[in-house]
């Protein structure tokens, strides 16, 4: 497991922001509210939110291989049971290799620290992507 110095100092004023968004009573509605995370990076976040926020249903993504092993090793060292496994994803490809997310099914499209290092070509993805798999009301959560 990757532990990124600014991961750690900035997990906690994040999730503030993000419950607002996902928190407990934030949205009306039965179930889990499912979350994408593109670029999850090492997985900090990914554990540290989906233990915080148990009523989400927390998909980590990232391109980097080396990322999703680290992400995979946070999900099964912290036993978060609704983090799922981490999920192969080039968000400058279309939104149909997304991992199988279907249309208007999420409720929270998040991504953190991935547009100001990655090409133009991914913020594009990220912002089309999230018009088309966000329901109504989802919200697309960016950060640095």
């Amino acid at each position: 497991m990757q532990t990124p110095p600014a991961a750690e100092r900035n997990k906690g004023p994040i999730l503030e922001v993000l419950r607002n968004y996902a928190g407990p009573g934030a949205r009306a509605g039965p179930g889990a509210l499912r979350v994408l995370e593109v670029g999850a990076g090492a997985g900090l976040h990914a554990a540290h939110f989906a233990r915080a926020l148990p009523h989400t249903r927390w998909q980590p993504s990232d391109i980097d291989p080396r990322a999703l092993r680290s992400i995979a090793a946070y999900v099964e060292a912290m036993g978060v049971p609704n983090m799922l496994p981490p999920i192969l994803l080039d968000v400058s490809q279309g939104w149909e290799t997304w991992g199988g997310t279907q249309p208007a099914t999420l409720d929270l499209l998040v991504s953190i620290n991935m547009m100001h290092i990655a090409e133009l070509r991914c913020t594009e993805g990220l912002f089309k992507g999230a018009g088309v798999l966000l329901k109504p009301g989802g919200v697309l959560f960016t950060y640095g």
